[in-house]
């Protein structure tokens, strides 16, 4: 298996993960606030999609899916470049879904345009340099497994809380 078969692998997980728990998610969990947090299980999986957006988007030179009609389609109030990161505790808050399908189809689309950028990469793309403001610098390859790394992680949260909430 090459880096591109692994990164792909990696890039389908944070939906995977997603389909594992979603259809015990109702309609009252997803935007309630278990113990009080700020973020829903509908603010984790909007971030989630929007991270891996703006950041494939970013190191592709592509456009934002949530340029193509997405942002209108959630019609949240926030600016298009919003992604949560930095959210105060009330700006999270806001964020409220009532459209389960809506989420995951957002995610979905993010995911098969990662896949699409991910197949089109050479090993040479993949050991670019791309931020040269970290020490190490960063490649290509090294900034798509963070992407995916922390999509992964904010899934492991949004189950953990659809678990805490059935009982």
């Amino acid at each position: 298996m090459d880096a591109r078969e692994l990164l792909t692998d990696l890039a389908n997980r944070p939906l995977q993960e997603l389909d594992h728990f979603w259809d015990s998610v109702t309609a009252e969990m997803l935007n309630s606030h278990p113990a009080g947090h700020p973020n829903s299980i509908a603010w984790l999986v909007w971030h989630t999609g929007r991270e891996i957006d703006v950041q494939v988007a970013h190191a592709s030179s592509r456009e934002e899916i949530w340029a193509q009609g997405w942002s209108a389609r959630f019609d949240l109030g926030v600016s298009d470049d919003d992604i949560g990161l930095g959210h105060t505790e009330d700006e999270a808050r806001a964020i409220v879904i009532e459209n389960k399908d809506l989420l995951r189809g957002y995610l979905s689309a993010v995911t098969d345009e990662s896949l699409d950028y991910i197949s089109t990469l050479s090993p040479d793309d993949l050991s670019a340099v791309i931020d040269e403001s970290w020490d190490p610098p960063v490649t290509r390859g090294a900034r798509l497994v963070s992407i995916y790394a922390d999509a992964l992680q904010h899934m492991g949260q949004a189950a953990y809380v659809t678990g805490t909430q059935q009982g």
